[in-house]
């Protein structure tokens, strides 16, 4: 039997045991493509500059996150995206490389962060204290602020990518393994940028 994933509304209130405003919310983005970096972003927000509408990035259009991605750094006391690449996501595993990514980003803070708000079951081994927080990006606004700011970052490098090599299709499919992901790859083969470790790729190069 399938087990539905819970909402966010499901969940108990969140409850934070941090009372200051140095309180930083983490999260990533591109676990799950098969080229590029995975990115995350630690966010800052400035209490006194409250921005409306932060939400889980893949609930917003293309063109809401990126005016919130300009407002979010017009406002927030401290942010910063970082990444960890896909060469270090085939040296590592990609649970690995997110957390490095992750770790990367808060390290990036200034202010530094006093305390964390992580997306997810895990924190990614930061000596800042903090929690893990499940839905997280829909439960909290500096960590829906940080899903923002990596989703937009990461999705203007596939971009970029897409222009070098628009054959593939990365401005639509973002590299995730579409149909027309994959079968570009099998008719055009693996870039350098492709993830070697990930089973798709993998099967490919293997094919050479």
């Amino acid at each position: 039997m399938a087990i539905a994933k819970r909402k966010a509304a499901d969940l108990p209130p969140l409850v934070i045991d941090y009372q200051g405003q140095l309180l930083a919310g983490v999260d990533e983005v591109g676990r799950g493509p098969l080229v590029g970096s995975v990115v995350a972003a630690a966010v800052i927000l400035d209490p006194e500059r409250p921005i409306a509408g932060l939400n889980d990035s893949k609930a917003l259009s293309a063109r809401r996150r990126e005016a919130l991605d300009v407002e979010i750094r017009e406002n927030a006391l401290a942010l910063c995206v970082a990444e960890a690449s896909s060469d270090e996501i085939d040296t590592l595993n990609i649970y690995h490389a997110t957390h490095l990514a992750m770790r990367r980003a808060i390290d990036g803070l200034m202010p530094a962060a006093e305390y964390l708000l992580v997306d997810g079951n895990r924190l990614p081994g930061h000596h800042v204290p903090g929690q893990a927080v499940v839905k997280g990006d829909a439960r909290h606004p500096a960590i829906a602020a940080a899903s923002i700011l990596a989703k937009v970052a990461r999705d203007a490098a596939m971009h970029v990518l897409h222009d070098c090599h628009p054959e593939y299709g990365f401005a639509r499919h973002k590299g995730y393994p579409t149909a027309e992901h994959l079968a570009a790859l099998e008719r055009l083969g693996a870039l350098p940028e492709h993830r070697r470790s990930f089973g798709p790729v993998k099967r490919q190069l293997a094919l050479f």
